[in-house]
């Protein structure tokens, strides 16, 4: 059996007891759930701050951890599986259990109920809180602070449709390994849009190109998703794609046709049309 590395947490010299007799591995350690405790942080390929960003956590996301040394912690991200490694002091073992899930693009806590105070983040579109208390329009989040209670859904519902959500993040910034509303690339946009309307999504693009079934090449609608090798947008309709991109550095909307030429020009053509 081939283990994905991506989604294996697992090292020639350590791996999760939970793979003990699957993975080889000189010892195995228990994992630890901890949970980020700032508003996002990069999912490294290596223990330092020049380490690729492979992924990203968002406030209040789990992260199973095996191993912390030179201030980072080795682990898996409970989300959507992806094994790498985080600042170990963005990460608290304390146990929360999520009640609501941030439905704004982006928002802000206030130390305090009123919007006068100092406030903290942006915490961005899908980001996890517990809710302890509510006065008036906001609602307190612990570790966060006082957050608009309209900016929060609690857990389980959906809230948007994933082509509404995606276009939401038009002019975000390119970002390698984002999934955030600060800077995002294509699958993280196609991710964060399926979490909004309550489904389950793999993290990398040809992850995700097993989602749903096989979309009509000559009748796309809104919502299909369209697959190049290593890069994924979603149709607005049956003529427009909005897609996380490196040309425009930014979420962008253009023509398909236009950037399946652009894009075939570099030697790539549409592998794969989904709907979902």
């Amino acid at each position: 059996m081939t283990l994905d590395p991506r989604l294996t947490l697992a090292r020639p010299d350590l791996a999760s007891v939970a793979l003990e007799g699957v993975a080889r591995a000189d010892r195995f350690a228990e994992a630890k759930p901890m949970r980020l405790v700032i508003p996002a942080a990069p999912v490294r390929g290596g223990p330092s701050l020049d380490g690729e960003q492979i992924d990203q956590l968002l406030f209040g996301e789990r992260f199973d951890v095996v191993e912390i040394a030179g201030g980072f912690a080795w682990g898996q991200a409970a989300r959507d599986g992806y094994v790498g490694w985080v600042e170990a002091a963005a990460l608290s073992p304390r146990p929360l259990e999520a009640s609501h899930r941030v439905t704004a693009l982006r928002t802000f806590a206030f130390a305090e109920p009123s919007i006068k105070t100092p406030a903290r983040g942006p915490f961005s579109l899908n980001a996890l809180v517990t809710v302890t208390e509510v006065r008036g329009a906001l609602a307190f989040a612990e570790g966060a602070g006082w957050m608009p209670l309209a900016h929060l859904t609690p857990v389980g519902e959906a809230f948007a449709e994933p082509a509404d959500t995606a276009e939401r993040f038009l002019g975000t910034p390119y970002l390698w390994g984002g999934r955030d509303s600060l800077g995002i690339d294509c699958s993280g946009l196609i991710q964060q849009a399926l979490y909004a309307a309550g489904r389950a999504c793999p993290r990398d693009s040809d992850q995700q190109a097993e989602l749903g079934t096989s979309a009509p090449i000559a009748a796309l609608a809104r919502g299909d998703l369209v697959f190049w090798r290593g890069h994924v947008g979603l149709m607005l309709d049956g003529d427009r794609l909005l897609h996380a991109n490196a040309h425009h550095m930014a979420v962008a909307i253009e023509p398909l046709a236009e950037a399946v030429g652009r894009i075939a020009a570099g030697g790539g053509s549409p592998a794969v049309f989904r709907r979902i």
